[in-house]
């Protein structure tokens, strides 16, 4: 999948990709339905629907262990790929694609320590 063939995430579709990162090597859809907070925690098949939906937009693989029949899934975009577009789309589409003024409003809009600030004019150095 590149940059310009990638199909955004809906919200849910989101929170289910920030749960399967939050694994590592992947896992099974109970394993993946574990790491939701009780209070926020979808129905196994509605997560079944959403890991499905996430392998035809490209970025979950799944493949059936042959002990149990089961999906494991893993994540086929990388969660630092998926910011980096999403960063680009924010940066083009509210700052008119001026990494400055993106900078800016990120910086104005957080409380950053003064080693923070030191950090990011390092990294910009």
């Amino acid at each position: 999948m590149t940059k310009k063939n990638i199909n955004l995430l809906t919200k849910s579709e989101h929170q289910v990709m920030l749960y399967l990162w939050n694994l590592p090597k992947g896992g099974f859809t109970n394993q993946i339905l574990s790491q939701f907070p009780e209070s926020d925690k979808p129905a196994y098949t509605t997560l079944a629907t959403f890991l499905k939906i996430l392998v035809n937009k490209g970025y979950v693989k799944a493949k059936k262990e042959k002990e149990t029949s089961m999906l494991y899934y893993t994540a086929k975009v990388s969660k630092e790929t998926y910011c980096t577009i999403m960063m680009e789309k924010y940066r083009k589409e509210y700052f008119d694609d001026d990494p400055v003024a993106f900078i800016k409003f990120v910086a104005a809009n957080n409380e950053l320590a003064p080693e923070q600030k030191k950090e990011i004019i390092e990294a910009l150095s």
